[in-house]
């Protein structure tokens, strides 16, 4: 049997739980640490009976000999100096959405992690849920041929934020799904974003981001905390078929439609377009139930011991939070399309 991984959680806030919950429950991790400023928040995700140990301290969690890697739940601000203050102190790190609240920030946690052979990971939850792992399954092998285009619609009637606009709450999963998706990864030449703040909040509640992708292919994502109706859909469409995610479906989150439109020879006046629709059968892959943050653990886990980049490594969370920075210059820029800043992260590697 291969021997357990030795995990801390930093923070015990909203998201902090749920990942102490996941490394206590995985086969490859032990959880040793909770670490949070208020101490009596982090025994409540331990529990009064529990051997695991409840820390204030980040610099005392850091000198321990007996955490491998820790995992911040900390607001977006404090990632960075967190995170680079564990990838010195020799820990492996996986870091909640988004990697940090700059660029300059993520590209240096990227940059140490690398120099110092640390793995570095995004909690990008969405890339390991069922339906996900499989739309990404499906596109690499071809099914779908050449991207088209993809619409994404993340609205509900939520909570408006005080720190972040609607962009930076919601968008994050969506784009970190495009990515995780899509061949070569989230690389759009540039960003267009068109914001209204409708309440005067001070800040955009709805949010439409339109992202040109290479080979003449777009995607659109539609973000909204003011529907009194929740919908978590994406259309990713194909030369060959499209692919349908429905979130709130349980019964069949995904489907694949072997429709679409095909354009054949110009017609001899060569005035008018010689198009046919193709109307063929629709089918439900099967999926497996599993939580998705149980898979990430093991991600994480498994990245550690054979010495790789896990799936949702630094790079991609640097590409994800490119796309939301250059989304902000666009929205002060009355929505013009804003180029992405170039990202010292490769392409994205098929992972098996």
């Amino acid at each position: 049997m291969t021997e357990q991984l030795r995990a801390a959680v930093v923070g015990a806030g909203y998201w902090g739980p749920n990942l102490a919950r996941n490394f206590r429950t995985s086969p490859d991790w032990d959880l040793v640490a909770v670490c949070d400023l208020d101490a009596d928040r982090a025994r409540k995700v331990v529990g009064a009976r529990s051997t695991v140990d409840v820390m204030t301290s980040l610099s005392d969690l850091l000198a321990r000999d007996d955490v491998d890697a820790i995992a911040i739940a900390t607001p977006a601000r404090t990632h960075a100096p967190i995170a680079l203050a564990a990838l010195e102190a020799g820990k492996h790190v996986v870091v909640e959405k988004p990697i940090a609240d700059h660029g300059a920030g993520a590209r240096t946690m990227v940059a140490r992690a690398a120099e110092l052979d640390r793995v570095l990971m995004v909690d990008h939850t969405f890339c390991y849920t069922a339906p996900v792992l499989k739309m990404r399954e499906l596109i690499a092998e071809g099914h779908l041929g050449e991207i088209l285009f993809v619409d994404s619609v993340r609205i509900n009637l939520g909570i408006v934020q005080p720190d972040v606009d609607v962009f930076w709450d919601l968008a994050p999963h969506d784009l970190s799904i495009l990515d995780f998706i899509l061949p070569g990864g989230l690389v759009p030449s540039g960003v267009a974003a068109q914001g209204a703040d409708p309440l005067g909040t001070g800040q955009s509640c709805v949010g439409y981001l339109t992202l040109p992708l290479p080979g003449g292919a777009i995607a659109h994502v539609h973000v909204n905390w003011l529907s009194p109706t929740k919908i978590r859909q994406m259309v990713v469409g194909g030369s060959k078929r499209t692919l349908v995610w429905d979130d709130l479906s349980p019964q069949q989150r995904l489907t694949v439609y072997d429709r679409g439109v095909e354009l054949g020879q110009p017609l001899p006046d060569k005035t008018t377009a010689n198009i046919s629709y193709r109307l063929g059968d629709a089918w439900a892959p099967a999926l497996p139930e599993k939580e998705a943050l149980g898979v990430m653990v093991g991600e994480f886990a498994a990245a550690i011991r054979e010495g790789r980049a896990p799936r949702t490594d630094g790079h991609a969370g640097l590409r994800v939070l490119d796309v939301l920075e250059s989304a902000s210059l666009s929205l002060n820029d009355g929505g013009r399309l804003t180029p992405v800043a170039p990202s010292l992260a490769p392409s994205l590697e098929t992972v098996a």
